[in-house]
């Protein structure tokens, strides 16, 4: 049943629900990665990762064989993902590769051997220039806030890319879609991330870049969704019930608008 109802001329809908916390995405919502070589990022890490292990005394062999083979087991299981419609951990994959070939770390080592595969990839994002603040502003209307990411990378990877940004301690919350057997767009992982955040999906506000996978199952599942402006959205139309913005920094007076209006 609706909570409240208003009337407009001949038309009865429902009043907005009071923001109470923000999901985000991660790739071009909170960083910025923008079009990129996936190959040339690649083999960077595959040469940093490379030099890591000859510099531990563990044996790696030709560089070419070491960068070609890992690579083709990853596009393998992200083919074999792409059909099952859930992610891996590309961390897990790559120690298991590495350990058939003799190499033997602990785990601080196999940590520093994942990042030194995705360090490359950190080097080219960007956040917004007053990110921080904007969070922070966020944090002073009592907001929750969460991570809610597509991705095969490890969180440990993700999170220490985010700490070096400043922005880690923002996210109470913080899920990858790695960790289940499913992945946006599938309602299931935003059903659990509501359950994760503590509020109702129509208090909570979802932030994305992608129709497909952020904005229409976030309405699906009853969450005010808003699209942030980037290459993967350029000129495609806006659902119905949902917002844009063009800068995270948008976010705070938009929050305030709604909260305002709800409370009326």
């Amino acid at each position: 049943m609706l909570d409240i109802l208003f009337n407009r001329g001949s038309t009865i809908e429902k009043k907005e629900s009071t923001i109470k916390a923000v999901l985000f995405d991660l790739g071009e919502t909170l960083l910025n990665f923008g079009r990129f070589s996936p190959t040339q990022i690649f083999r960077q890490g595959a040469r940093l990762s490379y030099d890591y292990l000859k510099g531990c005394g563990q044996s790696v062999g030709n560089f070419e064989y070491y960068c070609w083979s890992n690579m083709i087991a990853l596009r393998i299981r992200h083919l074999i993902s792409n059909i099952m419609k859930n992610d891996f951990n590309s961390t897990a994959l790559l120690r298991n590769l590495g350990k058939r070939k003799g190499i033997k770390f602990d785990k601080q080592q196999w940590r520093h051997f994942a990042w030194l595969w995705y360090e490359p990839l950190s080097r080219i994002a960007t956040v917004e220039p007053k990110i921080k603040e904007t969070l922070a502003a966020l944090e002073k209307f009592r907001l929750k806030l969460g991570i809610l990411s597509n991705t095969f990378v490890s969180g440990h990877s993700l999170e220490k890319h985010l700490e070096q940004v400043g922005i880690l301690d923002f996210f109470g919350v913080r899920l990858y879609s790695y960790e289940f057997d499913f992945r946006k767009p599938d309602t299931r992982i935003f059903k659990i991330a509501a359950e994760r955040i503590g509020e109702r999906a129509e208090n909570i506000m979802f932030v994305g870049d992608r129709i497909d996978k952020d904005i229409r199952p976030a309405l699906k599942v009853g969450m005010q969704p808003v699209l942030k402006a980037a290459y993967t959205n350029a000129g495609k139309k806006l659902p119905q019930g949902a917002r844009r913005i063009d800068h995270i920094s948008e976010l705070p007076t938009l929050i305030e608008s709604i909260n305002t209006g709800a409370a009326q």
